[in-house]
């Protein structure tokens, strides 16, 4: 069993910048494909972030692409969201997720791909 924990969230002025952190557990994450999701108040779960199991591919949404980065440490089991660049619409319960794939270089988008999730962490921009 895989279990993945947050950390790295807080409230921060626009314009500031976050790095949240994906600890995990159980299993190598170096088998895993991983993405970022986040939750709005009052809206769906919305994909964020995704990168490949061999950490070759990623891919962003659009309203954050150019501001966020996702990377992976599959030394020290941990996937990364540096976050740049903040504005209040990024307001959101952010969660990292992970699924077990045999296609190194394939990326996920849907949140139903998914197989272990977070617990999610508060990120809060204020204007």
């Amino acid at each position: 069993q895989v279990q993945l924990v947050e950390s790295g969230g807080g409230t921060v002025q626009a314009g500031d910048s976050l790095r949240l952190s994906c600890a995990v557990s159980g299993r190598s994450l170096s088998n895993y494909g991983a993405g970022w999701f986040r939750q709005a108040p009052g809206k769906e779960r919305e994909f964020v972030a995704a990168m490949s199991r061999s950490g070759a591919s990623t891919d962003y949404a659009a309203s954050v692409k150019g501001r966020f980065t996702i990377s992976r440490n599959n030394a020290k089991n941990t996937l990364t969201l540096q976050m740049n660049s903040l504005k209040p619409g990024d307001t959101a319960v952010y969660y990292c997720a992970a699924l077990q794939t045999p296609y190194s270089g394939s990326l996920y988008w849907r949140e139903g791909d998914y197989d272990y999730w977070g617990q999610g962490t508060q990120v809060t921009v204020s204007s």
